[in-house]
């Protein structure tokens, strides 16, 4: 299914200040997924569950410590706020759960979304409301909370495939970052923004740079370009295996006798010579093989060595 384990956020949410944890935002992944598509929607009077096995499967972890992120989410999810600029100036704060209540021995958790972070992530029309969204499969396997939070911050601007230029300061803050951590600025883009960036574009769908803005010596801020991974498809190679064979099954006379030649040569295909013939006459009996379709199939992989395309 096309959108499924769709992760989808206002931009407000994504731009808020926020602090989570890698194992609590795969959490707040996991709601937001699991009640679009039980249909269960997210409301303030009814828990969401989530399961350990679901946890571990989503991001390739073991259900042990998936079990154990579960545990910890009990108390620190409920702690942990965000803030959110709204359009007349004003900032509004919020938990991200209201209540939280782990089964132990069950390997599941009851938590209850608040009702700001309901609002940006269900209230979303498409037209009113800008969104990002993308497919948890493009975050599971960083290791680095600032990873999904960068990846999330430079997807907002896909359609241009650029981001303005982010102030540092605020830019930290919607990172996660505390105000004494990574304060030296080498520590900050090799910690944080180099790390990001080698696991987006080793395990994202997209591959990112960035570039440094300064006033006088001071880095006031950092802006990203990146561009979506061509991927190569099952289907991309066994298109070009098909248009193989036809152009093969197309070759003049002259041709199968000129690759016929190359053929014969290889080491590979000496169990296909018979007794003491020549490389001439196994030339020959190549090339009239080549103007069979199953005895072409076998010798396809060989022509390629020789320079035969698609």
């Amino acid at each position: 299914m096309q959108n499924k384990d769709l992760v989808v956020k206002s931009n407000k949410l994504i731009q808020a200040l926020q602090s989570l944890t890698l194992s609590e935002a795969r959490l707040i992944q996991l709601a937001i997924i699991d009640a679009r598509e039980t249909g269960k929607g997210l409301t303030t009077e009814q828990p969401l569950e989530l399961n350990a096995a679901r946890y571990a499967k989503a991001f390739n972890t073991t259900l042990d410590a998936a079990y154990l992120t579960l545990l910890e989410a009990e108390e620190t999810l409920f702690k942990r706020q965000f803030t959110i600029q709204n359009e007349d100036g004003s900032v509004t704060k919020s938990r991200w759960i209201q209540d939280a209540n782990y089964k132990k021995g069950e390997g599941r958790i009851l938590l209850t979304l608040t009702r700001v972070l309901i609002d940006q992530v269900t209230k979303i029309d498409g037209f009113e409301t800008y969104f990002t969204s993308y497919h948890l499969k493009q975050t599971a396997n960083f290791k680095s909370i600032y990873a999904v939070r960068l990846y999330e911050l430079v997807k907002q601007w896909k359609n241009v495939g650029y981001t303005p230029i982010f102030n540092t300061e605020k830019f930290r803050e919607q990172l996660g970052i505390g105000i004494n951590e990574y304060a030296r600025m080498e520590a900050f883009k090799r910690r944080v923004l180099d790390v990001s960036i080698e696991q987006i574009n080793e395990f994202s769908d997209i591959e990112v740079e960035y570039q440094q803005h300064k006033k006088g010596r001071l880095i006031e801020g950092f802006s990203f370009a990146f561009k979506q991974k061509k991927l190569k498809t099952k289907q991309t190679k066994k298109n070009t295996e098909i248009n193989l064979e036809e152009r093969a099954l197309k070759m003049t006379i002259a041709q199968r006798h000129f690759f016929a030649n190359k053929l014969c040569r290889l080491p590979e295909l000496g169990k296909y010579s018979q007794g003491t013939e020549s490389f001439d006459q196994f030339a020959v009996r190549i090339a009239e093989q080549l103007s069979d379709p199953v005895k072409l199939k076998e010798y396809l992989p060989y022509l390629e060595q020789v320079g035969f395309t698609a």
